[in-house]
């Protein structure tokens, strides 16, 4: 279905340039609601979990109503589960209540269901684009925030609430108001260590953790094309993190060959016509963007954040900012509970920055690359002795399967990190891996907030490369410093 864009010459001849948004949201509308500025949004791909799903399908049970499409949807187990002596079981009532709801309402309700025992268990967003359950050109909705990460696939993806939850279920659409778009370039090539952490991380630190607000962005560029896909995940999974609804990345031949071969993806003459669809999956040369930032890609250097959000970040050379240094009384207030809950002294260096644990995982940093990222920089090192624990989570047990098969496992273990099972783990607070009161880590999440990843806990977000270096050092410092 053809949209109605500001400037459009009907009847002209003349196509409206459009925007990959653009195309992914007309090509997926079913009706434009009557004297709205809403649209009832057709869903490809649903994944659930156990932690929004419950009530959604308490909702559907109560109403007596069916499953719309029962194969468009993929449950996993993740938030909640344990990463290390799974076979004693989830010791936590309520994870435990998540987790068995989960499963007996997929078996209930006929949805393909991940269990603990299943080898591809993982992290949601780490197995949909695994499985190939994520292919370009779809629409793709979960209960959880870090939904956009999916986009990396030129797939339109963000997340949703519990009561859209059973919508989608129910009708596999959505009433939605279409975003505006966002065009982020970044020109040129990034510095060695830089990774896309330190660029998204990067980005954030500039336009501000509301600075993409009512926007999708799609992400453009020498440094973005240059990057692999799951390079574009970690990006497209902190663009939520800028304010934005999604983040888009288009399709290209890198994209082409992940997707190949996936256990889910297209085979033969279907995956024939589906690239010659696939391959439309970019912005018109002049397409119109509402906002558009440009950056240089060499000025972008290692990133590592100081406060309890994304924006408050800074390169490995910098230092804690001070109360003057804030440009609004807003600001103002947020600095002074930042540094009184981190317990940091403004004006004092980053590297001076002393840390107690190290976690490398989250739907953010689990992949494979991630892996062999930090394994490169802890090959023959040991961590330090002043850190209580470091840890490694792999996102799925595909990605576990791999590593040890690479030996990045015994590159983990014989530094002293923790080599554990498949999950979300330390990232947030919802499971057994978590911080202590005032304990303070060197997190390749997404997410630094208070209390993120335990009541009390201080969170530092940074790259794998980044954290294996700080591991080394028992302090914060990138990858080149050692």
């Amino acid at each position: 279905m053809r949209g109605d864009y500001s400037g459009d010459t009907k009847g002209s001849g003349i196509e409206m340039k459009r925007t990959l948004y653009d195309k992914l949201w007309e090509e997926h509308i079913v009706r434009r609601q009557a004297g709205s500025d809403l649209s009832l949004i057709y869903i490809d791909r649903h994944l659930i979990h156990e932690v929004t799903s419950p009530q959604a399908f308490d909702g559907m049970r109560l109403n007596s109503r069916p499953i719309w499409r029962t194969q468009s949807n993929l449950a996993v187990v993740d938030h909640n589960v344990a990463t290390i002596d799974r076979h004693l079981g989830i010791k936590d009532k309520i994870s435990r209540q998540q987790i068995e709801a989960l499963e007996t309402n997929t078996s209930t309700y006929k949805i393909k269901f991940i269990d603990l025992q299943d080898p591809h268990q993982g992290i949601v967003h780490v197995i949909g684009p695994e499985l190939g359950a994520t292919l370009p050109g779809m629409t793709v909705v979960c209960g959880d925030s870090h939904t956009s990460t999916h986009g990396a696939l030129a797939a339109l993806a963000f997340g949703i609430g519990t009561s859209e939850v059973e919508h989608v279920l129910a009708t596999n659409c959505l009433l939605l108001k279409k975003m505006k778009n966002f065009s982020i370039r970044l020109d040129g090539k990034v510095g060695k260590q830089v990774s896309a952490k330190d660029i998204i991380l990067f980005i954030i630190g500039k336009i501000g953790i509301a600075g993409a607000t009512g926007h999708t962005i799609e992400f453009e560029g020498e440094a973005i094309e240059a990057l692999s896909v799951e390079e574009r995940m970690t990006i497209c999974n902190m663009s939520i993190e800028a304010g934005a609804k999604s983040g888009l990345v288009a399709f290209d031949l890198v994209t082409e060959n992940y997707v190949k071969n996936r256990p889910l993806s297209p085979r033969g003459e279907k995956l024939e016509k589906a690239l010659s669809y696939w391959r439309t999956l970019k912005s018109d040369r002049g397409a119109y963007f509402d906002q558009k930032l440009h950056i240089e890609a060499k000025n972008i250097s290692p990133q590592v954040t100081w406060g309890t959000n994304p924006e408050m970040v800074t390169s490995f050379d910098g230092k804690i900012p001070s109360e003057n240094q804030m440009k609004t009384p807003e600001k103002v207030q947020a600095f002074k509970r930042a540094v009184d809950y981190m317990g940091l002294i403004p004006g004092s260096p980053i590297k001076d920055i002393s840390i107690n644990k190290v976690f490398i995982g989250s739907c953010t940093n689990s992949r494979i690359e991630d892996l062999r990222a930090a394994a490169n920089i802890l090959k023959g090192k040991k961590k330090s002795k002043t850190l209580s624990q470091a840890l490694v989570v792999p996102g799925s047990g595909l990605v576990k399967k791999q590593a040890e098969e690479e030996g990045l496992h015994e590159v983990f273990l014989s530094a002293g990190f923790e080599w554990r099972d498949p999950g979300c783990s330390m990232c947030l607070g919802m499971n057994a891996d978590r911080l202590n009161e005032t304990e303070r880590c060197a997190s390749t999440s997404n997410r630094n907030f208070e209390g993120r990843q335990g009541r009390g806990g201080r969170t530092h977000l940074l790259s794998p490369q980044s954290a294996a270096a700080s591991a080394i050092a028992g302090r914060l410092v990138d990858a080149g410093s050692l």
